[in-house]
């Protein structure tokens, strides 16, 4: 890792902390299961600013970066089950469909194993029921 890189995600890092102070000082101290209580869905348009463009300016765009969480989440499996679920609420809101983020969550077998894609699609299925989203 370059000390260039290195001081970008410092700083990343850093704006992404002051965020969560700032939107919600008890997520300071948050337990994982109680994530989706505490921090609410961000419009589509504030996460394509922060996460679109603001840290990666000539990048991905909010989607997806979205998609590409949701990846890693599943690969992670159950221990990121809360992460998860705000993350494909997050996808939706930034107008990935159904579809795609099953897709990702399907690519990922080959990488997570069954287990956590059939858990990661589970995950995905009870946030599509809740936001009753028909995409």
């Amino acid at each position: 890792m370059t000390e260039e890189f290195q001081k970008l995600f410092a700083q990343m890092m850093e704006q992404g902390q002051q965020m969560a102070r700032a939107f919600n000082p008890a997520s300071e101290t948050f337990k994982a299961p109680g994530f989706d209580k505490i921090w609410p869905t961000m419009p589509a348009d504030m996460m394509e600013m922060w996460f679109g463009k603001t840290f990666n300016r000539e990048g991905l765009d909010a989607k997806t970066r979205l998609l590409v969480t949701i990846a890693a989440l599943t690969v992670l499996g159950a221990q990121g089950e809360p992460q998860l679920a705000l993350t494909i609420r997050h996808a939706l809101e930034a107008k990935a469909t159904k579809r795609e983020i099953a897709e990702v969550i399907y690519q990922m077998s080959m990488f997570g194993g069954l287990p956590a894609m059939t858990k990661a699609l589970e995950v995905a299925q009870k946030v599509f029921d809740e936001t009753g989203d028909s995409a």
